[in-house]
């Protein structure tokens, strides 16, 4: 049985958390699986926004799954930790906008999963923190790293050091959230935010993407480099021609991403 669903509609990818019985937790096969499904997407030029959402109304994802890490040896939990800091970090590193749909309760690597996304959308239902060191461990997959650098180190401690846990509105307050919505509206409101994103030049989406993620922590000036580099990019698609066809001819621009 599938333990991540993958569907795509409208150049939206849909990837769905898909163990709703454990609060669709991270065991080593669905981390497996969620590697192979987001590598199929990097590939995928049709795919042009990622949703992440979680199975079930209660949780977007509970983090590791301690039944099984209970019975796992010292080198397996090496290699479960390996795979999720891979997996989020390939995440993080996908060429297209991600969304993270958060359907609910999103504690340890189900937090760090939405820390990987570049936009968390949560039900006002959502409590959520980075609660590993109350297991006598710390976060992972990348929380220590992503949490700082979006909203402040000093906030980042305060959460790891406590693991807290936070309801939606106090995370839209910290700066972690896009916007706090009701259960109904969650799904729309995602769509909504992708498809404004999808009027525009997919590749210049990707490299506007790009050159953001690597600036971000080099100096102005190699930071203004890669903006170059990137930029330099667009000035030969199609799409680039096609916009300011559309400009000219009053119309809307149809771009293919090429």
């Amino acid at each position: 049985m599938a333990n991540v669903l993958f569907e795509k509609r409208n150049h939206i990818g849909y990837v769905t958390l898909h163990r709703p019985e454990v609060m669709n937790c991270f065991n080593y096969a669905t981390l497996q699986q969620l590697g192979e499904v987001v590598e199929q997407i990097h590939i995928d030029r049709d795919v042009r926004v990622v949703i992440f959402t979680g199975s079930g109304e209660k949780a977007f994802s509970a983090g590791a799954d301690l039944k099984e890490r209970k019975a796992l040896s010292d080198m397996e939990v090496r290699r479960n930790v390996k795979k999720i800091r891979d997996v989020f970090d390939a995440i993080a590193n996908l060429s297209q906008p991600t969304i993270a749909a958060v359907n609910g309760y999103a504690f340890g690597g189900g937090f760090e999963l939405m820390l990987a996304c570049d936009f968390r959308i949560a039900v006002k239902e959502a409590v959520m923190g980075l609660t590993e060191v109350s297991w006598a461990i710390i976060p992972g997959a990348g929380g220590t790293q992503r949490l700082p650098r979006l909203i402040g180190e000093a906030k980042a401690k305060e959460l790891i050091f406590t693991a807290r846990k936070i309801s939606a509105e106090q995370a839209y307050e910290y700066g972690l959230l896009t916007k706090v919505v009701t259960k109904d509206e969650l799904l729309p409101s995602c769509e909504a935010l992708a498809h404004e994103m999808m009027k525009n030049g997919p590749i210049a989406l990707q490299q506007a993407k790009y050159a953001i993620q690597q600036g971000m922590n080099v100096d102005l000036q190699t930071g203004l480099a890669i903006e170059a580099k990137a930029y330099e990019l667009t000035i030969p698609t199609k799409d680039r021609f096609e916009a300011l066809a559309a400009f000219s001819e009053k119309r809307q621009p149809r771009f293919t991403g090429e």
